[in-house]
C-alpha cells in the first residue's frame, strides 16, 4: 500500500522535490541558530566583540527572511503537491465507479461512496503534504541536532537525551494498532451517516408526505450516536497516544535541565554550551511534537488510502480477451437455458438451490424487428431479463447471444450502443432538457435534438418553458412532471435511434391520458425495431407479435393475444380480470 501511495507522486516529483529541498534548507537555518546563539554567549559578548556580535545578527535577519522565502514555496507550492495528487486518485476513482459492475450499486450505498470520493481524498491529500515534508523536516532537525551536540558540546549529554527517544518510539508502537482501528471504525461510521443523510434528503418528499419526519429523526440520531461513539473511541486512543508523547517531551525537558545543570555545575560545560544544549534540546522536543501531531494525519490519511484502493481493486467489469465489436444487429435475440440470481457469483452457482434463482432454465428466442412482451405478476424476473440483455449483470448459465454470438464474446460498449432503454424510474442528472436528451447521442446537433422531442410529443411543451431546452430540469428532474420526464426519457432512445429497444414499465405510472399520448409516442418508436416490452397493463401488449407469461416458475405460456386467449389460461384470466367492466 505504501508503494502504491507513493507511486501518485511522479508526475510532480519535480514539486516535489522542490517542497523537500526547501524544507531541507529550513531544517540547516534551524540548527545554525543554537551554535550562534552559543558563540555569541562565549566569545562575543564576554570579548566585546561588538561587530561580530552585528555580523552575527545580520546572518541571523538574512537566515530568517530566508526561512520566510523558503517557509512561503513550502506552504503553496507544497500542498499543491497534494491538490494535484488530491485530482489524481479522484480521477481515476471516479472513472473506476463509472467501470464497476450494477452488483457494486447494488450493495454500497451512494453516501458512502461519496464519502470515499470526497472526505477521505481531502485527507489523503493533507497526508500528501504534510507527511513527507514534515518526517523529512523532523528527522533532519533530529539527526543534525544531535551530531552537533555531540560534536560542539558533550556526547555523554547527547546520549542521555538520546537514550529516552527509543521509549517514545515503542510506546507509539504500542498505541498504533488500536490507534488505527479506531479510526477504520471511525471512517465506516462516517460513510453510514452520510449515506443517511443522503437517503433521507433525497426522500424529504415521501417523508413529508406520510409525516414521518420524526421516524426519519429517528433513524438519523441512531446512525449519529453511532457515529458519535466510534469518533469517541477513537480521540480516546487519540487521547492516550497524545497525552502519553506529551509526558515523554516534558520529561525529555526535565532529564536536559538536570543534566545540562549537573554538567554545568561539575564544570564539564560552560554557561554557553548550557544554553545552546537546552536551545538543542528544544529543537529536538519540536520535531517529536511534530512527528505526534503528523501521527493523527497518517492515521486518516492512511485509513482513507486504504479505503480508496478497496474501491480500487475491486473488479471492474471485464472484457474477454479478443472481444468482438459488434457493429449492426441482423438476426434474433436468443436465450438459452438461463439461470440468473442477484448477489450470486458463478463459483456458488454449483451449490445453489435452483429453486431460489430468479430465472432457471429459461430459453426463447427474439426475432429482429418482433415485438415481443413480457407479462405476468411481479418477482417473476421481467426487469431482470431486460437486465441481461446489456450485461447489466452476467448469467450464472447457459448464454444470451445476438446473431448467434454469445454476448459475453461481444464488447459491453458496442453492444449497448445496440440498446435504448425506457424505464418507467426515469433517471434525469441535474442538468438541462437539452442535456439530458443528448444523453443518446452527444454528438447530435441542436436539429436532430429538437426532432427527437417532437416525436416523443414534447417539443411544445418544452418550447413553452422560459428558457426551452436550456431549463434545469433540477435533482433527478424533480421540476418535471412523470409525464413530461418520461417524454424525455423517449426523446432521448429517439435520439439514439437503437436497433434493439426495451421498455420496462415504461406507462404504469402515468393518468390515462398521458399513458395514451406516451404510448402513441412509443408505438412510433418501436417501428422497425426490435421490441421487448415489460408491462403490467395488458392493453398495451395486445399488438405484440409474441406475448410471453413468465413467473417464478419460468416461461408458462407463450404466443400472440388471440393465441393466448383462446388458450384460457392465466393470460386470458389476467385479460379478463383487467376488462371485465
Amino acid at each position: 500500500m505504501f508503494k502504491k501511495f507513493c507511486s501518485y507522486y511522479k508526475p510532480h516529483m519535480k514539486l516535489f522535490i522542490l517542497d523537500m529541498f526547501c524544507a531541507l534548507l529550513v531544517a540547516i537555518c534551524n540548527l545554525v541558530y543554537p551554535t550562534l546563539t552559543r558563540s555569541i554567549i562565549n566569545d562575543f559578548v564576554p570579548n566585546k566583540n561588538l561587530q561580530a556580535l552585528i555580523i552575527a545578527a545580520v546572518a541571523l535577519l538574512a537566515i530568517y527572511i530566508l526561512k520566510c522565502i523558503l517557509n512561503f514555496i513550502i506552504q503553496y507550492w507544497g500542498h499543491m503537491v497534494g491538490v494535484y495528487i488530491q485530482g489524481d486518485m479522484r480521477k481515476e476513482l471516479f472513472a473506476h465507479l463509472e467501470k464497476l459492475p450494477f452488483s457494486y450499486f447494488d450493495e454500497n450505498k451512494t453516501g458512502t461512496i461519496m464519502s470515499r470520493l470526497i472526505n477521505d481524498l481531502m485527507d489523503i491529500a493533507e497526508l500528501a503534504h504534510h507527511g513527507p515534508e514534515d518526517i523529512f523536516l523532523s528527522l533532519i532537525t533530529l539527526i543534525g541536532s544531535g551530531v552537533l551536540m555531540a560534536i560542539s558540546i558533550d556526547p555523554w549529554l547527547t546520549l542521555i537525551i538520546f537514550a529516552i527517544i527509543p521509549f517514545v518510539v515503542v510506546y507509539a508502537m504500542f498505541r498504533r494498532k488500536k490507534m488505527r482501528s479506531a479510526f477504520k471504525q471511525m471512517r465506516e461510521e462516517t460513510g453510514k451517516i452520510n449515506s443517511q443523510v443522503e437517503s433521507s434528503v433525497s426522500g424529504i418528499r415521501v417523508a413529508k408526505a406520510y409525516t414521518a419526519s420524526d421516524h426519519e429523526i429517528g433513524l438519523f440520531e441512531k446512525r449519529n450516536e453511532e457515529f458519535k461513539t466510534a469518533r469517541g473511541k477513537a480521540y480516546k486512543e487519540m487521547g492516550l497516544f497524545g497525552s502519553g508523547m506529551q509526558f515523554f517531551m516534558d520529561f525529555l525537558y526535565l532529564v536536559a535541565l538536570v543534566a545540562g545543570g549537573l554538567f554545568y555545575f561539575y564544570e564539564r560545560i560552560n554557561i554557553g554550551d548550557f544554553t545552546a544544549y537546552i536551545l538543542y534540546v528544544t529543537m529536538i522536543i519540536s520535531p517529536i511534537r511534530t512527528l505526534v501531531a503528523i501521527y493523527e494525519q497518517i492515521q486518516n490519511g492512511m485509513t482513507g488510502f486504504s479505503r480508496f484502493q478497496e474501491i480500487i481493486n475491486t473488479p471492474a467489469e471485464a472484457e474477454i480477451e479478443d472481444a468482438i465489436e459488434i457493429k449492426e444487429f441482423n438476426k434474433n435475440i436468443k436465450f438459452n437455458n438461463v439461470d440468473f440470481k442477484y448477489d450470486v457469483k458463478t463459483s456458488e452457482y454449483k451449490n445453489f438451490d435452483p429453486e431460489k434463482l430468479v430465472l432457471s432454465n429459461i430459453s426463447f428466442e427474439i426475432e429482429k424487428g418482433k415485438t415481443v412482451a413480457l407479462v405476468g405478476p411481479s418477482g417473476g424476473g421481467k426487469t431482470t431479463i431486460c437486465h441481461l440483455i446489456p450485461r447489466f449483470y452476467e448469467v450464472l448459465n447457459g448464454s444470451i447471444t445476438i446473431d448467434d454470438v454469445d454476448i459475453k464474446n461481444l464488447t459491453r460498449s458496442s453492444l449497448r450502443k445496440l440498446i435504448g432503454m425506457v424505464a418507467q424510474d426515469v433517471f434525469l442528472f441535474g442538468g438541462t432538457i437539452k442535456d439530458n436528451i443528448a444523453y443518446g447521442n452527444f454528438e447530435a446537433t441542436d436539429d436532430e435534438i429538437i426532432e427527437a422531442c417532437k416525436k416523443a410529443n414534447i417539443h411544445e411543451f418544452i418550447m413553452s418553458l422560459e428558457d426551452g431546452y436550456d431549463t434545469y430540469v433540477g435533482e433527478r428532474g424533480v421540476k418535471l412532471s412523470g409525464g413530461q420526464k418520461q417524454r424525455i426519457s423517449i426523446a432521448r432512445a429517439f435520439l439514439k435511434n437503437p436497433p434493439i429497444l426495451i421498455l420496462d414499465e415504461a406507462t404504469s405510472a402515468l393518468d390515462n391520458m398521458t399513458e395514451m399520448q406516451i404510448q402513441a409516442a412509443l408505438e412510433k418508436l418501436s417501428v422497425g425495431r426490435t421490441t421487448i416490452v415489460v408491462a403490467h397493463r395488458l392493453s398495451t401488449v395486445k399488438n405484440a407479435d409474441i406475448i410471453m407469461v413468465i413467473n417464478h416458475e419460468g416461461i408458462i405460456e407463450k404466443g400472440n393475444h388471440e393465441e393466448l386467449i383462446k388458450q384460457n389460461g392465466i393470460y386470458a384470466n389476467l385479460y379478463q380480470y383487467q376488462f371485465k367492466e
